[in-house]
């Protein structure tokens, strides 16, 4: 880390950030001369940072606020270390950092942290997870009254349709998609393949699969961050809110993921297109946790406007080989490939929490050894299924009494999540339709 901040003097101040159970950036700005006591010593602010509510309001009737004196957590840098912050006019460095008690031991209400926990009941068995992640976003100009697709640079006009797969459409924007791969080099992001979607002014990012399934957290929270950072810098909004558009569908964040043994054999591979009992195990873990686990999937009031029949979000419980309609997809391919895409989150997750509960469940799935229904056939949302939570008040209840969010989750993670949903949830009822996407279009 030190080298890092030799090799770049330019830098004059440094950001140090970890990510709250909203996945909001909370930290300080640092003069990059007091860098080394920040690598040494790390910082401190109080655990309750951590477990704000979207407005950055403390939690009414949190104990980790006026109960316990609002006391420090210890905050120390991640393994990432030092990264340049690109959409910044002024060379600045990103330190990410994530929170342990004054001992040492881990602050189990750091979403960060309950990641790290799910990693290492793998870890335990002998078995790495390999993660990759698609992210699906919105560009709008909020400018005026009503959001709209942004002028193009390139034409100066404004596309009025969606265009799925269009050339044209990331071509019109060819000068931010530019600067984006540039900042995704400059931080290590693996930005794969980019997509236009089939929302207005919607597009998608893949980030490449690797076997470090913090790190694809990671990559995922800072790719949130610099796209938004970097819009702003090009004269318009990004936005990963779940819903921001009526008439169009919304943004998911899907998961593809499989799992290696010791040997590095991925045990989800049988030969055949079919797969392993250990897959199918993994997919009923995922099916099993799924009502529990929709509130990390789906955790703001906007949420749940994405998630409705017909609208390329699923909203039955189910599985199948090669279905988009499905929560739960098989993709075809080379079985050595073979993986569970897992299609339920929406944009506006947390990377940490729905990556750990989506290899929570898969685990779960796996140590249980039971099998799934049949995998369905067809349109899924013309089948007769058990449903997905459809309403925020529902989420939260299923995701505080679920006895299998309580084998992925600690329960301080589980309470604090509650209470900062259930005091969003109140504050929200208030609001309009407008007023909650000017609250959601960048927090999230």
């Amino acid at each position: 880390m030190d080298n890092w901040l030799r090799k770049n003097p330019q830098v004059r101040t440094i950001r140090v950030a970890a990510a709250d159970l909203n996945g909001q950036p909370r930290g300080k700005r640092i003069p990059t001369r007091f860098a080394d006591k920040v690598v040494k010593d790390g910082t401190r602010f109080p655990m309750s940072v951590l477990n704000l509510d979207i407005w950055g309001e403390d939690i009414d009737d949190s104990p980790l606020v006026f109960d316990s004196g609002d006391a420090d957590g210890v905050l120390r840098p991640t393994e990432r270390g030092f990264m340049p912050m690109p959409w910044l006019d002024a060379p600045t460095a990103l330190l990410p950092i994530w929170m342990f008690h004054e001992d040492g031991r881990p602050y189990q209400g750091d979403p960060r942290q309950a990641l790290r926990a799910v990693l290492d009941r793998y870890k335990a068995r002998g078995l790495t997870p390999v993660t990759a992640l698609e992210l699906e976003f919105f560009l709008i100009d909020d400018s005026g009254r009503n959001l709209q697709v942004p002028v193009s640079p390139r034409s100066g006009k404004r596309r009025k349709a969606a265009e799925t797969l269009s050339i044209r459409a990331l071509d019109q924007f060819d000068s931010f998609f530019t600067d984006l791969y540039d900042g995704c080099e400059e931080m290590d992001i693996p930005a794969d393949t980019a997509i236009s979607e089939a929302g207005l002014g919607q597009f998608e990012i893949n980030l490449m699969h690797g076997d470090d399934a913090l790190r694809s957290a990671d990559d995922a929270w800072l790719f949130k961050m610099l796209v938004k950072g970097l819009a702003r810098r090009h004269g318009f909004a990004a936005s990963f809110m779940a819903k921001p558009y009526e008439d169009y569908s919304g943004s998911g964040l899907h998961m593809h993921f499989s799992v290696l043994d010791r040997d590095g054999k991925n045990i989800f591979d049988d030969g055949t297109q079919k797969g392993s009992d250990t897959l199918r195990h993994a997919v009923q873990g995922c099916l099993a946790a799924m009502p529990g686990c929709t509130l990390v999937f789906a955790p703001h009031a906007n949420s749940y406007d994405r998630m409705v029949p017909g609208a390329h979000a699923p909203t039955g419980i189910s599985w199948a080989y090669e279905n988009r309609t499905s929560a739960i997809r098989i993709p075809s391919g080379n079985p050595s490939a073979r993986r569970i895409e897992h299609r339920v989150a929406g944009g506006d997750v947390n990377p940490y929490l729905m990556v750990a509960a989506i290899l929570g469940a898969a685990l779960n799935g796996i140590e249980d050894g039971q099998e799934p229904p049949a995998p369905i056939t067809g349109n899924a949302y013309a089948a007769d299924l058990p449903q997905i939570p459809s309403d925020w008040t529902s989420a939260i209840d299923a995701f505080e009494k679920s006895p299998e969010v309580e084998r992925i989750f600690n329960p301080e993670l589980i309470r604090n999540f509650v209470l900062t949903k259930r005091q969003e949830l109140h504050y929200m009822e208030d609001l309009t339709p407008n007023e909650r996407v000017e609250i959601y279009l960048e927090t999230v």
